[in-house]
């Protein structure tokens, strides 16, 4: 048996896709939702997979500060450094921990990031052994959306980093 809980929020937030022909090479903005489906084998001693206020706070948290009202671009794109300096608050995917091997925002790109983000914070607060994130639905509009389901071992598998290593998400 196998118990869930999700965690959805909203934001917005622009990006651009000039690697792809078309219309999304042009920056441009969706009012996004992610969906973070959080897993775990059986219930800890509270009787919760984890405690939903506290992941709310952290994921909501993440995304307000991350990414809501904001840009997200590839690491190659030139309006990243001209939107930073200009003091606009820019997620760079190709850079950021989460994010590295993500070289452009496509929301199968940001449905990734999430996770990964996600499952640090669970890392970081009290949950059932085994808990790990288990879906993550990202929708940019009312009719597209992607879908990541990470490995059986969560999705902190997947991020290239080093025990102990500081995440500059």
């Amino acid at each position: 048996m196998k118990h869930q809980i999700c965690v959805r929020h909203n934001f917005e937030t622009a990006h651009r896709l000039p690697h792809l022909a078309g219309k999304c090479m042009n920056l441009h903005g969706h009012s996004w939702w992610a969906e973070v489906t959080v897993q775990a084998p059986c219930l800890d001693g509270d009787r919760t997979v984890v405690e939903f206020g506290a992941f709310k706070r952290e994921l909501r948290a993440f995304i307000d500060d991350h990414l809501d009202h904001g840009a997200m671009l590839g690491i190659d794109d030139p309006l990243a450094a001209l939107l930073t300096a200009h003091g606009s608050k820019v997620y760079v995917f190709g850079e950021h921990a989460y994010a590295r091997d993500q070289p452009y925002p496509t929301v199968e790109a940001v449905a990734v990031m999430l996770s990964r983000a996600a499952q640090a914070l669970l890392a970081g607060l009290p949950h059932a052994d085994g808990a790990a994130v288990a879906r993550v639905k990202v929708t940019e509009t009312h009719v597209n959306a992607a879908e990541f389901l990470p490995s059986a071992g969560g999705s902190a598998a997947a991020l290239p980093l080093a025990a102990g290593t500081t995440v500059d998400a």
